[in-house]
This record gives C-alpha cells, sequence and structure tokens, in this order.
C-alpha cells in the first residue's frame, strides 16, 4: 500500500473505535476523522467523507474504517464510489482499508479484499500491528501496553495484566458526553484523546487502574480548565460550551415570531449549559435542544416564554423559562444541517 497523501477515517464510538484514531493521530499528518454506530449511519457518514474527497487535491487517499462491521451492501457503495471519484479525479488514487473483528462481517470480508478480519483481537489491537507492519509507523510503539489493555477489556480477557485498566478507561469513554459529538465532532474526540492519552500516562504505576478510577475526575477537569480559573466540572464545561456556541452562534440562530434563539443538537447537561450561553449572549432570547430522538429542552432568561414554544412546536410545555417536549415526526439525522432546515420548516409550518 502506498503511503496516503490524504486519510479519511471512520470508527466506532466506543473504546476501541477511538483508540484506532488516537493511533492513527500519530501515524498520519493530513487526518479527518468521523465516528459511527453500527447501521445506516456508515452509508450516512461514507457520504460525507466522499464529498470531501471531491475537493480534496491530494493524489493518494486512503479511506481508513475501523472497528465496524459492513453489509455486501455498504461495501458495494463504497465500490462504487470509488469508481466514480477515481472517473471525476484523473490521477487520483482511493485506496481502502478496514479493519474489523467483529464476526457479523463474515460475508463482506470474504468478498472485499480490502475487507481485513480477525475476530481474535480488537480492532485498537488490529490496527496498531497494520500500522507498525504495514505503515512502518514508530510513533505508535510507546502505546503497545494501552493497547494491550484495551485488547484485553474489548475482547474480554480477564486473565491478561491490563484487563482491570482497560475497564476503567472503557467506562470512562463510555460516560464523556460533556461534549456531545452530534453539533462539535471535533471537540468531542479531542476530549476522548485527551482520555487516552492522560490514561496512558499512568499506565505503568503500581495499582494503575484504582489510581485511574481515582484521578479520572481531574483528569477530565484538567481538558475543560485550560486558561480557566479553577471550578466544579460542570461549571467549567459550561464555560467551555458557551464559548464553543458563541463562536458558532451567527450558524446556529434560528427565528420563532419576533424572537431570537439559536439551535443545538444533541448538547448534553442543556440547564446549565443554556443558562451560562444566555446569561453571556444577552442578545439571544432563547435556547433551543433537540436530541437525536426527536425530544427538545428549551431555555431562556426571561426574554421569551419557551413554554409557548415547546407547545406549539412538539405539544410540549413547562415553565416560562424552562421547558420541552418530543416531536413525534422527528427522522434520526447525523447533519445539523439537515436538522436545522427540519426545525426551520416546523417554526414556519406551525406559526403560519
Amino acid at each position: 500500500m502506498k503511503r496516503p497523501d490524504s486519510v479519511y477515517h471512520l470508527s466506532h464510538t466506543d473504546l476501541d473505535g477511538y483508540a484506532c484514531q488516537f493511533l492513527t493521530a500519530h501515524c498520519f499528518e493530513n487526518v479527518k476523522f468521523q465516528n459511527s454506530n453500527y447501521g445506516d449511519e456508515i452509508t450516512k457518514r461514507l457520504k460525507i467523507f466522499f464529498d470531501q474527497m471531491l475537493l480534496d487535491p491530494a493524489k493518494t487517499i486512503l479511506l481508513l474504517i475501523t472497528d465496524l462491521n459492513l453489509t455486501v451492501q455498504q461495501c458495494e457503495f463504497i465500490e462504487k464510489q470509488i469508481d466514480k471519484l477515481q472517473n471525476f479525479k484523473s490521477g487520483m488514487t482511493l485506496q481502502v482499508q478496514l479493519l474489523d473483528h467483529h464476526g457479523s462481517g463474515k460475508d463482506a470480508a470474504e468478498k472485499y479484499a480490502w475487507y481485513y478480519l480477525d475476530t481474535t483481537r480488537s480492532a485498537t489491537k488490529i490496527t496498531y500491528d497494520w500500522l507498525v507492519e504495514t505503515m512502518k509507523c514508530e510513533a505508535v510503539k510507546p502505546y503497545k501496553d494501552l493497547v494491550d489493555a484495551i485488547n484485553a477489556i474489548d475482547i474480554w480477557l480477564t486473565e491478561e495484566e491490563g484487563f482491570e485498566f482497560g475497564k476503567v478507561l472503557m467506562g470512562a469513554i463510555a460516560s464523556s458526553r460533556e461534549v456531545g459529538r452530534a453539533l462539535f465532532d471535533d471537540k468531542d474526540r479531542e476530549h476522548k484523546f485527551h482520555l487516552i492519552k492522560s490514561a496512558h500516562e499512568i499506565i505503568d504505576e503500581e495499582n494503575a487502574h484504582i489510581r485511574l478510577d481515582n484521578e479520572m475526575h481531574a483528569i477530565k477537569k484538567a481538558f475543560f480548565a485550560r486558561n480557566r480559573d479553577d471550578n466544579t466540572l460542570d461549571n467549567l464545561v459550561a464555560d467551555y460550551l458557551t464559548d464553543l456556541l458563541t463562536a458558532k452562534k451567527e450558524e446556529l440562530k434560528i427565528r420563532y415570531k419576533d424572537k431570537t434563539g439559536v439551535l443545538t443538537f444533541g448538547i448534553p447537561n442543556i440547564s446549565v449549559i443554556g443558562n451560562a450561553f444566555l446569561v453571556a449572549n444577552p442578545d439571544i432570547d432563547f435556547i433551543l435542544n433537540i436530541s437525536p430522538n426527536g425530544s427538545i429542552s428549551l431555555r431562556s432568561n426571561n426574554k421569551a416564554d419557551v413554554s409557548e414554544i415547546a407547545a406549539t412546536l412538539a405539544g410540549g410545555g413547562g415553565h416560562p423559562n424552562a421547558s420541552g417536549g418530543r416531536i413525534g415526526n422527528f427522522k434520526e439525522a447525523y447533519s445539523y444541517t439537515d436538522v436545522k432546515s427540519f426545525v426551520e420548516s416546523l417554526i414556519d409550518e406551525k406559526t403560519k
């Protein structure tokens, strides 16, 4: 395989998936990341990547997929997109490598040479070995103990030395919802990489799994406390997300009658974060957060009656400054642009 000029890496949303990306970030200079759950989201994410590849001037591109089992139909979709891209961009070479350990990928692995399947190793271990042996990447070698711990927990090797350490780290990644990947995917991944890197720094300590468990709160705070005075984790997260939302405010703006709001997607703990954002942005009357399942939460700071907005849009209700509900016909979405178009159309329809 030729060393790529540009890498597009799609991986799963658990520790095993993010650890694969943590490793590739050490081996390639130009890497774009996305993460996906199993099923239809994979195809949606691949479409985003292929659209980006159309504008990529790189001559050699690698599509790397890890810790995700694809169907034969999804593999066929990739093959068709490869043909389209190479016909459209003469002189460009698109390589594909899928590194998987799920037995459910057996049919696709038997049909496509680029689909590598090994059920005896975690995806992190497979990716590490591939980077060292095929891509000749020396930069990941210091992380071998970490890779072994993740391998132990992911395929449940309870007698392995790193099993308990991997279990603590797996739980930390699974519960790290402070940022939320729906709206701030890159920042959410940066947070998870911080947890993985911080864990690696103490893996050689005595009783490392206990120390990691004891220190995880401080490790999380260290990420959000950069350039901030010490505070509770909730308040640090609220300040961090307020900064991100404020920088993105113009893109997030929506109108409801004579009120100006912002629409967020998949933001956790909206009560604390919404209030912090509204205090910092007095020009905004309300914040509306929608979750991937269509549940909405609204907050205001005495500038809009959000109970009326919730009732109109979702048959919901609550208090003038804090309300919620659920939009019954909301379809699962993976793009903020699609979510915003849906909500703006709904507002137009309900307020005519």
